[in-house]
């Protein structure tokens, strides 16, 4: 049986409690953040940031759940999910968005149904796409 030279979508990254990493993380599986992240990361997969995580930059994914402390841009093409004890603050981009009680949101908020895990320039109305 000859293995396949493609990375599987199954793996998931930890960041623990107590560790801080700077700079850009990309991903093809799920990450769970429970330490500190300050920069970008993009996940093909779901991002998990725990009670103890915090995350400054931008967060592009397909699907998020945030408990945790988040100041960022945040990018998710499908369901992003604000729990109870999540604190988040910045810029939301998404498909679905849920909202449990407790959970505190300052900032913009735009909903639609294309919204994709990379960046795209924005494009002024009645300018042109080149």
């Amino acid at each position: 049986m000859a293995k396949s030279n493609e990375a599987e979508h199954t793996s998931i990254n930890l960041i623990g409690t107590g560790t801080t990493i700077k700079g850009e993380i990309n991903s093809n599986g799920d990450i769970r953040i429970d330490g500190t992240l300050i920069g970008q990361v993009h996940s093909k997969g779901k991002i998990v940031v725990g009670n103890t995580g915090v995350v400054e930059g931008e967060v592009f994914c397909q699907n998020a759940d945030f408990s945790g402390n988040i100041k960022a841009k945040v990018q998710v093409s499908e369901l992003l999910t604000l729990k109870a004890t999540s604190r988040l603050n910045g810029e939301i981009i998404t498909n679905k968005l849920s909202i449990e009680p407790g959970a505190r949101f300052t900032g913009t908020c735009s909903m639609d149904k294309a919204a994709d895990v990379e960046p795209k320039p924005l494009v002024k109305e009645g300018q042109e796409k080149k």
